[in-house]
């Protein structure tokens, strides 16, 4: 459903699809317009507007839906679907007046969240035709983008969710994404977050092992 179609919708009925109020929504098309990256045309014009891709954004966040999906539904392709989010992202982020709705949750000392995994999913995609290294990955040996998700180990309730060029290591991902925790809660993640407990003495991860010398 596109913004034409979704705008008609009761605050509440708003809400429950986007994740947002529709003042909020407004607030954020605002902002977007406004930020001098979004203004500035390079190649083709976009298709679709601030607004629906604004909601391709929240449509990730909330459902954490593939960009393979995204695009499919949307009529654009994987590539063009991670660029918009990433935009998106990063400048919603920048302006400082929004955050992810259980985001907060992180901090709070009261908060319900005990324990939260973190892992890495990568989404194959054609190799690119401009810098080709930056979506490599040697991991994979194939051209891939990164997406970090934060859940909720009881609720399995996805957190927050950060998105990357496949050449980004896991770890470095989870630097960039700069999540503060409570120092309460326990993170659980891979062999990938290695170092992590540096950042948060509460983490758990497997040992790495060690290479036998000959």
């Amino acid at each position: 459903m596109n913004y034409e179609q979704v705008k008609t919708l009761k605050p509440t009925e708003f809400k429950r699809l986007c994740g947002v109020y529709p003042d909020t929504f407004k607030d954020m098309v605002t902002v977007l317009k406004a930020e001098k990256v979004w203004q500035k045309k390079t190649g083709r014009p976009s298709k679709l507007s601030t607004e629906d891709q604004l909601l391709i954004t929240l449509e990730y966040w909330r459902e954490y839906r593939t960009y393979f999906h995204l695009g499919n539904s949307w009529g654009i392709n994987e590539s063009t679907a991670y660029r918009i989010v990433r935009k998106v992202e990063n400048i919603l982020i920048k302006s400082g007046l929004f955050n992810l709705p259980r985001k907060k949750a992180l901090l709070e000392s009261n908060s319900e969240i005990e324990v939260i995994v973190v892992d890495v999913s990568e989404q194959e995609i054609e190799r690119p035709k401009k810098k080709q290294k930056s979506c490599y990955s040697g991991k994979q040996g194939y051209h891939t983008l990164k997406s970090q998700v934060v859940a909720d180990q009881k609720s399995e309730q996805v957190i927050c969710v950060r998105c990357e060029k496949g050449r980004v290591h896991d770890f470095r991902l989870w630097k960039e994404s700069k999540i503060r925790l409570n120092k309460e809660i326990e993170i659980l993640g891979d062999k990938g977050y290695q170092g992590i407990q540096k950042i948060h003495q509460n983490s758990q991860i497997p040992h790495k092992k060690r290479k036998k010398k000959n």
